[in-house]
């Protein structure tokens, strides 16, 4: 079970669309199949007479609720990328896990993350877990608590999820990392030129520290700038500026596919049989 941290988004729907391998729509119904789990506060936030299954874009205009309702709501530097998306994958060879498995994995690495604190079930911060593609569980959260105040992630954040799936594969019995195939091939099983080749793509693609995702940060951060200005021309320019850094982060996916293909190991010819002649005894 391995866990990977995107970089923060200002808005759900882009992160909401990648957990569910398309875009997300006004007229697909999302099942407690789909989201397996989410923020304990929801069951107070909702009517008990209110419609239970709600469309994808029903399930993202619900993340964002927190930025309409604390407009001036903001992490440092005036940071108001506050959608913090999380996944885990886990090894090919695992068995399927069952929705109240995936629902458990889900709230113990809200947990972990910092988004859900035990016992506050009226309080939080808004969080869903999305498992629709095979053997991935997705974690999308605002990081603005409902009173307003905004939830700054652990710096160890990375450390706690990894601590806490080697728990989790110990619980539910399954395949840990160090005894399953890593999700990329060792570099040194490939040429060095082309291993070389495959780092810097990598580096590229880098959703934390690459330079692709500081040209994407600074994007969307003038789109949500503009967006402020009064004006329709801002409003179009703010979503234009959205689309390409939804373009960029496409663009980086694709660059890191290509870079485990370059580093996949290559087919060998299988090596010929030596036939030896047996003396009959």
């Amino acid at each position: 079970m391995i866990p990977r941290l995107h970089e923060r988004a200002h808005r759900p729907h882009d992160p909401l669309a990648e957990a569910l391998g398309r875009p997300v729509s006004p007229n697909e119904g999302l099942t407690e199949h789909t989201v397996v789990a989410q923020w304990p506060g929801l069951d107070y936030f909702t009517p008990d007479d209110e419609q239970k299954t709600w469309t994808s874009v029903q399930w993202a205009e619900h993340l964002e609720g927190p930025y309409l309702e604390h407009p001036f709501a903001a992490g440092p530097d005036d940071d108001r990328h506050a959608i913090l998306h999380l996944d885990i994958r886990l090894h090919p060879d695992d068995r399927e896990l069952t929705g109240p498995e995936w629902a458990e994995t889900a709230h113990r690495l809200a947990r972990a993350a910092g988004i859900e604190i035990p016992g506050a079930t009226e309080h939080g911060w808004r969080w869903i877990a999305v498992q629709t593609q095979p053997g991935r569980l997705d974690l999308i959260a605002n990081l603005i608590h409902i009173d307003g105040t905004w939830r700054t992630p652990p710096a160890d954040i990375l450390r706690r999820l990894s601590d806490e799936t080697r728990r989790i594969e110990q619980d539910l019995h399954l395949i840990p990392v160090r005894t399953g195939a890593t999700p990329r091939p060792a570099i040194r099983t490939v040429p060095t030129a082309v291993a070389q080749l495959a780092s810097i793509l990598m580096q590229l693609a880098d959703e934390q520290a690459g330079p692709l995702a500081a040209v994407r940060g600074l994007v969307e951060h003038t789109a949500y700038r503009i967006a402020r200005q009064p004006g329709a021309a801002g409003t179009d320019t703010a979503h234009r500026l959205e689309l390409i850094a939804l373009r960029l982060h496409a663009i980086q996916q694709d660059l890191d596919t290509t870079a485990a293909h370059l580093v996949q190991p290559r087919a060998t010819a299988p090596a010929a049989v030596r036939h030896t002649a047996h003396r009959s005894p």
